[in-house]
């Protein structure tokens, strides 16, 4: 019944949807492109749905939700509802997809609670943008029981042929499949027709591949038909509803990124397919200046930070780490930033709650990482991003890959080379390496910029929870508790630096063994973490 009640919507909504034969170049009104180019400071992507659980009414339940962006000096601009708990069910009323399965969400309709209709209401009071962010394709989960369906979903039973067969056994969907697209197309218009939303985002992110592997790039169309579809199926609701309603997509971290996962971006700007690119999703290299050539000006970048499934070893980061990442960031040219999988609300009141603790530097980072002014003289940190801990993807999308660490040492002496992006000098700074299998005996050539370092400062004692050497990095995610492992032997070398070696934007790090003791034949030294702390003198903006 339940596919018999999804066919029968999808053959009425497909009556409207266009043929589109010609990739003209799509007329946007003056209206429209204002709306685009709204200022935006931090764009929160809200997954109200890991909340849900929470035992209040629905009034206490929306003040705790909006608990960040009522702070006053709160940031947020925009939220992006990312409600795919249940795919391809509706957690909403629907006249397109069957209802949810979802027990909370259930109960909540059944007293009249609608908490879509009630999210962006809450918005509106706030002049915050509301954007709904459809995961293309999720995992198949039920919702009430929180785990993985046992059983086939029904509407991939029924077209396998809309199928790519991956690492989720149940297959994900392929945007080369025509109808398929038809099927998203339709469900999309069914909440752009029924809810008063400021736009739609199209999440590729949620999961990886979207195109059959192997063939992304060759199949490429699939996905721009599918853009293309969508922008004239919004521009025409758009034209009914009298406002403009925008279209983004989350899209990989570079431009080598795209074109590996299928997604040609210089043929959306180049049609005015899309308004917004949400750039990466849990990475901090992320290329803004590269897709600012590539797509010109008309369309805003918006790079992403996930501290969920954080780029590795990095999870729940001090404030200063946080700045460092916005500040690189509006330093290459962002038009705001995303914040994904963040708190809702301090430690304390989540406790009082029940929900999922997450640390206080979320809250602090609303206030200021959306606006480089509120950053000024703060300290920083810098990084090298760190591969791994993101099984749940194949192609290029979130796996960090080919991030720079952890890298092995040659014993032989060769130089291991880094690239290290930093916002701007200050007066003092610092750069620390962590190191595994190193003694505090050996001694090692480090060069900042091709200046020596020299006499640095050596813990042998040093310990980091998030470094699992020599055993693998777990999967990233969890309840992001932490504890040290008393027997671990982590190296840590801090040079005091010279504020004129730095430069902005990307700085050159080398570094090579000088001399080693006795250890194991064929044991190496390996750079684990490299940092850069950055730090000012104490002003009115430091909460400190």
């Amino acid at each position: 019944m339940l596919w018999l009640f999804t066919r029968r919507a999808l053959l009425l909504a497909s009556l409207a949807l266009p043929t589109l034969t010609a990739a003209e170049p799509f007329n946007l009104s003056a209206r429209h492109v204002k709306a685009a180019h709204r200022p935006r400071r931090v764009i929160v992507q809200l997954d109200a749905a890991d909340h849900r659980r929470i035992n209040l009414p629905p009034a206490e339940w929306l003040k705790y939700i909006f608990t960040f962006p009522d702070e006053p000096g709160s940031q947020i601009d925009s939220i992006v509802f990312d409600i795919g708990l249940d795919n391809d069910m509706a957690v909403y009323p629907s006249k397109f997809l069957p209802p949810t399965h979802d027990r909370w969400i259930r109960a909540w309709q059944s007293h009249g609670f609608e908490w879509l209709s009630a999210l962006i209401k809450e918005c509106r009071k706030r002049n915050i943008e509301v954007i709904w962010n459809h995961r293309f394709s999720e995992v198949d989960l039920d919702p009430d029981a929180n785990k993985e369906m046992t059983t086939l979903h029904p509407i991939k039973a029924a077209h396998p042929d809309w199928l790519i067969r991956c690492w989720w056994w149940q297959g994900l969907w392929n945007a080369a499949a025509p109808g398929l697209r038809e099927f998203k197309v339709a469900q999309l218009r069914d909440l752009a027709e029924n809810y008063d939303l400021d736009g739609i985002q199209i999440d590729f992110a949620r999961h990886t591949p979207v195109l059959p592997p192997g063939h992304q790039w060759e199949q490429r169309d699939g996905v721009t038909e599918l853009l293309r579809m969508t922008r004239k199926m919004l521009l025409d609701v758009e034209n009914k509803r009298n406002k403009p309603i925008l279209l983004g997509a989350k899209v990989p971290r570079t431009l080598e990124g795209c074109k590996i996962d299928g997604f040609d971006v210089a043929v959306w700007a180049k049609e005015r397919l899309v308004d917004q690119l949400t750039l990466g999703s849990r990475s901090l290299d992320v290329d803004i200046e590269g897709f600012r050539k590539a797509v010109g000006p008309a369309i805003r970048l918006h790079p992403c930070y996930d501290d969920h499934h954080a780029t590795d070893g990095y999870r729940f980061a001090p404030i200063e780490y946080l700045r460092g990442v916005a500040a690189t960031w509006w330093k290459q040219g962002a038009d705001a930033v995303t914040t994904f999988n963040f708190a809702v609300a301090r430690p304390a009141r989540a406790a009082e709650v029940k929900d999922a603790l997450a640390p206080p530097t979320h809250q602090l980072a609303y206030h200021q990482i959306g606006d480089p002014k509120t950053m000024a003289n703060l300290d920083r940190v810098y990084v090298v991003e760190r591969r791994g801990g993101y099984p749940w993807a194949e192609g290029y999308f979130n796996r960090n890959d080919t991030a720079q660490l952890p890298e092995l040492l040659s014993n032989a002496g060769k130089p291991s080379r880094f690239v290290l992006r930093i916002a701007e000098p200050a007066p003092k700074a610092q750069l620390r390496l962590i190191l595994f299998n190193a003694l505090p005996s050996d001694t090692f050539d480090v060069t900042l910029n091709g200046t020596i370092l020299t006499s640095p400062n050596t813990d042998p004692t040093w310990k980091d929870p998030q470094i699992n050497s020599p055993a693998p990095q777990p999967s990233s995610g969890g309840n992001g508790r932490y504890e040290i492992n008393p027997a671990q032997k982590l190296l840590a070398l801090t040079y005091t630096l010279d504020p004129a070696t730095l430069r902005t934007g990307l700085n050159k790090v080398e570094i090579k063994i000088a001399h080693r003791g006795s250890y194991p034949i064929n044991a190496q030294v390996q750079v684990e973490k490299i940092e850069l702390a950055t730090t000012y003198s104490r002003s009115t903006h430091d909460p400190h």
